[in-house]
């Protein structure tokens, strides 16, 4: 036996020592176990599976998967972001590389609309629409954890609301004034709709969790604990910045001009699938969903969203 086979079995009997477990019995598990295959470890097959078309229209497949595609990336990203925000000695180098994975991520989708805005016949898109309703890609739950994750929920309350809240109001009543309420909620009665009483019978409990849990430790907090020479260098400002306008500008332009080739393409009613005023609730120049405004001049925060 040579040294590194030794030294292998050594680090084996230390790591099931730790656990009070006999070595010997999960080397012997070894003898029975099949090989590893791509299609067992990626599980391809349930994966592939995953897709199940309401209708007999080719192109709502392409609808589904990317969506589900989007899903996937979203989960990547909390994936990074919660290494960060639950790191207990952050260090420069770290943050700024995870941050470089999160935008890579959010790139990625910012320049994949071009499936959904040229992959999809019109025609078909908006009979197989008729289908989704009341559903509605407001209902991302994982999009919404990525926004309670990145910023002081301050910046997530609808702007005619901010100075009402302040850190000590209570999770529940701060919910109620959360930027996209005012896209499930009748402007006239205040009465929500459908789509944003069933999103909150599946999601509430756990979005008010999250923004518990990431009111002192989401991006831009541990941003604030890092060096403040470090705060201040150019390139780290230039990464947060990117990831803000790409989160909060460029993804949201893109999902808006790719709805509106289909939904104002003048054969359908014009109307979301949820039914919520779809082009104020995601035209950032309305919401004005702004991450680090600390890190934007007046003249940045003033125009937000009116260069798109």
């Amino acid at each position: 036996m040579n040294i590194e086979t030794t030294n292998i079995i050594a680090e084996l009997q230390n790591k099931f020592d730790a656990i009070n477990q006999k070595t010997e019995t999960h080397l012997e598990g070894l003898l029975w176990s099949k090989p590893i295959t791509y299609w067992d470890y990626i599980q391809t097959d349930a994966l592939l599976n995953l897709q199940t078309q309401r209708t007999t229209l080719p192109d709502e497949m392409v609808f589904i998967m990317y969506h589900q595609v989007n899903e996937l990336l979203f989960k990547m990203i909390l994936w990074e972001i919660n290494q960060v925000c639950h790191c207990d000695k952050l260090e420069t180098k770290f943050f700024a590389d995870r941050l470089t994975r999160i935008t890579r991520y959010f790139d990625m989708l910012t320049t994949s609309f071009d499936i959904m805005g040229d992959g999809m016949e019109v025609d078909q898109y908006m009979k197989f629409r008729n289908t989704l309703t009341p559903a509605s890609g407001f209902q991302s739950a994982q999009y919404r954890l990525i926004e309670f994750a990145s910023t002081d929920l301050i910046n997530l309350i609808d702007y005619r609301f901010r100075t009402t809240i302040d850190r000590n109001t209570p999770y529940s009543h701060a919910f109620e004034h959360l930027y996209w309420q005012a896209a499930g909620k009748d402007y006239q009665t205040g009465e929500k709709s459908y789509l944003i009483l069933e999103f909150e019978r599946k999601y509430k409990e756990e979005f008010l969790r999250y923004m518990e849990e990431y009111n002192t430790i989401n991006i831009w907090r541990k941003f604030k604990q890092l060096p403040e020479s470090d705060q201040k260098d150019s390139d780290l400002v230039a990464a947060m910045r990117h990831y803000d306008r790409t989160v909060n500008i460029t993804w949201v332009m893109g999902h808006l001009n790719a709805a509106k080739k289909y939904i104002d393409s003048g054969k359908g009613s014009g109307e979301a699938t949820g039914g919520s005023d779809w082009k104020k609730y995601m035209h950032p120049k309305y919401q004005r969903r702004i991450f680090f405004p600390e890190l934007w001049s007046e003249e940045e925060l003033k125009n937000w969203g009116e260069d798109c």
